[in-house]
């Protein structure tokens, strides 16, 4: 039998095109990296790992304070609650410095004045861009920057450095690092309660002893606490968050 000549020809089966391709595959990658992060919020990777090199920087600076014969200090730049993200970096006095016992207020007016002196460097750079402009409207655009808080805190950095107390102290064990996915709060025994935002310290002391402290990292659901003993430096990993100690 004879095909009919107004019979249409079958179409070769077409493949897919390198647009098609690309859009499959950047499907498949997107599905992938949600995958990881489920799991990686599950399993509490990142916490693990902030704990990790935390608890290693606490055992190097009290190691480093007490062959050095100077104060050393781990510093936490903490966020607002609702960022998941902080920084820390070591700093080390010129010598034995002793730390305040109120670290409340010794807290509140550090970050007041990092606060301070980061508006005064905008204001002041903003004139420079500008002679002519109003002040008034100079001071508002720097309140109005897209600045975080933790850009602010770490202007701290600086001002501490100038006054010569302390300064940035680093090893290949200590670097400064930020780090993002978790929370954290940092408790040591001259404060009344946990900070979990602006500024925190850990002091280490030539004399061989650091402060009783407790530094909690969240990752999701995932919550363990960092336990650091002030007569060795040790330090012990908790599930959980204890209660502040009262004695």
């Amino acid at each position: 039998m004879c095909p009919s000549p107004w019979a249409l020809p079958r179409r070769a089966p077409r493949g897919f095109t390198l647009i098609e391709l690309t859009v499959a595959i950047g499907v498949a990658a997107a599905l992938f990296s949600a995958l990881v992060l489920g799991l990686g919020a599950l399993t509490g990777a990142r916490a693990r790992q902030a704990m990790g090199e935390l608890g290693g920087a606490a055992r190097s600076l009290y190691d480093t304070a007490a062959l050095t014969g100077h104060t050393c200090r781990l510093v936490f730049l903490l966020p607002r609650d609702d960022s998941t993200e902080f920084m820390y970096r070591a700093e080390c006095a010129s010598g034995p410095v002793t730390s305040a016992m109120d670290r409340d207020q010794e807290i509140r007016d550090a970050t007041k004045a990092a606060v301070e002196a980061y508006r005064r460097s905008n204001r002041g750079s903003t004139r420079a861009a500008d002679p002519g402009a109003d002040p008034r409207a100079a001071a508002t655009g720097s309140r109005a920057s897209g600045s975080t808080l933790l850009d602010v805190l770490d202007s701290e950095k600086a001002r501490v450095e100038k006054a010569a107390a302390f300064s940035a102290f680093t090893t290949p064990e200590i670097q400064p690092r930020k780090m993002s996915g978790v929370r954290v709060s940092v408790w040591t025994s001259h404060q009344r309660a946990k900070i979990d935002s602006g500024l925190a310290y850990l002091y280490f002391f030539p004399q061989g002893y650091t402060e009783r402290a407790q530094v909690t990292v969240r990752q999701g659901k995932n919550v363990w606490t960092l336990l650091v003993s002030p007569i060795t430096g040790r330090t012990s990993i908790v599930d959980g968050e204890p209660e502040i100690p009262r004695s």
